[in-house]
């Protein structure tokens, strides 16, 4: 390998601002970055990026569109969708593999390979803003004669007007080489970067996967974690293995029952309702696909005891997909904003599984005098003619809370019961034998005080895994 040192060009850089362009020019002028572009959907946008800011012929080998979908198909395979992971996959490796074989005996001592790959619908009058998504990916050598590394995100696009949305994904490009070359060591600031020059009204980014032997240190849960915690999304999921996914793939014609909670740790009680709450609701839906079953996480309830605990937030996804559960990780503090955004990727019901004391705080108005309508608008966002609550009992010595038993005060109190009389708000049967009492606090308390109750109180594969990799403080 071969040291290259950055030629001196007379360009004024004090003449650009911290922008696409400075950017751009910066890659330019780095003679060691040197790729092919591969764009399909949204024009060269990307790549003009490049010819505009000067020099392009420093970085660019290759640029190309093939838009026909029988050309495509016999330069990328052909492909159920043409928008999809899949799809952005084989781009990058045929583009790169074409760049290794032409370039790496003339140019391989001195260059860091890339191939860039998007493929991306816009808005059209048919089909609105809320239908404009992508896939991007790069395929990159870190160093000169380095390994093969690759990013891959994926993209809503949120501008109403098909120009708009090519000028935000130009930028997104751009942003996204940049911070592979420069910001590959500071992932909170690599996820920062993405949306330089843009705002999440105009882009979300809801997934991000990163592979490689130079980026093996990156933890991708840790990296959807930003993405949420920086607001580039309000959602983000792993799936029953601790894999990113798309959560709207994922969803997409499948039912979702949802459990909030901190599940610091799983407890047999969360197992318990989950089961139960699963059952119920084929009976009462009739499912044609098993609902996909998540437990939810709030970013609230990541920093209840202050400061984000990064290895907090791993023991729990840790666990819970220890039990083969997926995980859910929103920005969403109230239900309906949640369901909201489930809708979006589903059309089949949605059911939430709360407990009973929670009931106050959901028929408590001031929660929604943020929004125009108020609860009246907040409940017809919750319950459309697919969702549902799932309510589970609270028990102790004195009372057993259920959605029955309860009864609001107040104004709310006949919208409750056309809530309850219409099934939108079900008990769960048969929870006569799960003690409802025990919390994931009550375990953490048993755990600090070394306890060894608290083996009892969760599932057999969480205790496990807690002793050996010393989970919660263990």
């Amino acid at each position: 390998m071969t040291n290259i040192d950055l030629p001196f060009y007379s360009i004024d850089m004090s003449s650009y601002e911290e922008s696409t362009e400075k950017k751009a020019l910066k890659i330019n002028l780095d003679p060691t970055i040197y790729g092919t572009f591969a764009e399909i959907g949204a024009g060269q946008e990307v790549a003009r990026q490049f010819f505009q800011a000067g020099l392009a012929s420093k970085t660019i080998a290759k640029t190309m569109s093939a838009y026909d979908m029988t050309i495509s198909d016999e330069i990328y395979g052909k492909s159920s969708r043409y928008v999809c992971m899949d799809r952005v996959e084989r781009m990058l490796e045929h583009e790169y593999e074409l760049l290794e074989q032409r370039l790496k005996p003339c140019r391989g001592e001195n260059s860091r390979f890339f191939a860039f790959a998007d493929t991306v619908t816009t808005a059209n009058r048919k089909r609105g803003p809320t239908e404009s998504h992508g896939w991007i990916g790069l395929r990159f050598q870190k160093h000169v004669g380095g390994f093969c590394n690759e990013i891959i995100i994926h993209v809503r696009l949120w501008d109403s007007l098909r120009l708009q949305q090519q000028e935000a994904l130009a930028i997104l490009g751009v942003n996204l080489i940049y911070a592979a070359y420069f910001h590959n060591e500071n992932l909170s600031l690599f996820i920062k970067s993405l949306l330089d020059r843009l705002n999440n009204r105009r882009i979300e980014i809801d997934m991000i996967r990163f592979q490689g032997e130079d980026l093996k240190d990156i933890d991708n849960r840790l990296a959807s974690l930003e993405l949420v915690k920086q607001r580039h999304t309000e959602a983000v999921m792993f799936d029953e293995k601790g894999h990113v996914q798309l959560l709207a793939d994922e969803l997409y014609g499948t039912p979702a029952l949802v459990m909030r909670g901190t599940f610091r740790p799983v407890t047999n009680t969360h197992l318990q309702i989950l089961k139960k709450s699963k059952n119920q609701l084929c009976d009462l839906t009739e499912c044609k696909r098993n609902p996909k079953v998540f437990l939810e996480m709030t970013m609230l309830s990541l920093q209840e005891n202050g400061d984000l605990e990064e290895k907090d937030f791993l023991d729990r996804v840790d666990t819970i997909t220890e039990l083969g559960y997926n995980v859910l990780l929103s920005n969403f503090n109230l239900f309906y904003q949640l369901k909201n955004y489930l809708r979006t990727c589903t059309q089949e019901t949605i059911a939430m599984v709360v407990g009973a004391t929670l009931l106050d705080k959901i028929l408590d108005a001031n929660h929604y005098i943020d929004l125009e309508g108020g609860i009246l608008e907040a409940f017809s966002r919750l319950f459309d003619k697919k969702s549902l609550m799932l309510v589970f009992p609270f028990k102790d010595n004195q009372t057993c809370l259920t959605s029955k038993s309860y009864f609001p005060e107040g104004s709310t109190t006949h919208l409750y019961k056309y809530l309850m009389e219409t099934g939108h708000i079900v008990d769960i049967a048969n929870c006569d034998d799960v003690d409802t009492s025990i919390h994931s606090e009550d375990v953490r308390k048993m755990l600090e005080n070394k306890d060894k109750g608290w083996e009892t109180l969760v599932p057999s594969q969480v205790r496990d895994l807690i002793i050996r990799k010393k989970l919660f403080g263990y």
